[in-house]
């Protein structure tokens, strides 16, 4: 029970074991009745995203949510300055993924207009584009600019997950209650960029 001075540890008062025993026990009888049909329809939607099972999974668990969009940063996808290409293979990933919406937050100075506009040209359809928020925005106008960009793009924020670079682009996921984040790295498979034109 909380109550003002409690400092949210562990409960001292008994059954605490127990509780954690049926929690566990629970939880273990309903993994395994996931019906194999649900299991496969997962793997084939993971496949869409581009993403493992494993990881998708656990979107799914921790959200409660299917994932319907992804908030890519310009640093995530390597566009530095002005007429910065994606690399071909990344591109291709990001044309060719089904059932999923892509946005995008623009990191000054780039323009979000323009990028979209040389991301179409590599065949990668961009949602909803804006500037993304930096670091002397608070955190109440950070989730402002995210929830206006995720309302442009018609997206719930709780099925969104954000594929970036920094530290500041992670805290977006809890600023705006999104679904998780995942590095370039890992969502690209270690590809690196190109430069300008």
């Amino acid at each position: 029970m909380n109550y003002p001075g409690h400092n949210g540890g562990p409960t001292l008062e008994p059954g605490a074991s127990w509780r954690r025993h049926c929690w566990s026990a629970a939880r273990s009888a309903l993994l395994p009745t996931l019906p194999v049909e649900i299991v496969r329809l997962r793997v084939r939607r993971a496949a869409e995203l581009g993403l493992d099972y494993r990881t998708y999974a656990g979107f799914r668990a921790t959200s409660g949510h299917d994932i319907v969009a992804f908030l890519f940063s310009t640093n995530a996808l390597r566009l530095i300055r002005e007429g910065d290409r994606m690399a071909p293979a990344d591109a291709a990933k990001l044309a060719a993924l089904g059932g999923v919406s892509r946005l995008l937050a623009a990191q000054p100075p780039l323009d979000p207009g323009l990028v979209r506009e040389g991301l179409a040209g590599q065949g990668v359809a961009i949602g909803a584009a804006a500037r993304a928020p930096g670091l002397a925005q608070t955190w109440s106008e950070t989730r402002a600019a995210l929830r206006t960009l995720l309302a442009e793009g018609g997206q719930p924020a709780g099925a969104v997950v954000v594929i970036g670079e920094t530290a500041l682009e992670r805290d977006w996921v809890a600023a705006a209650r999104m679904a998780g984040f995942l590095t370039a790295a890992r969502y690209f498979g270690g590809q690196t960029a190109v430069g300008g034109i």
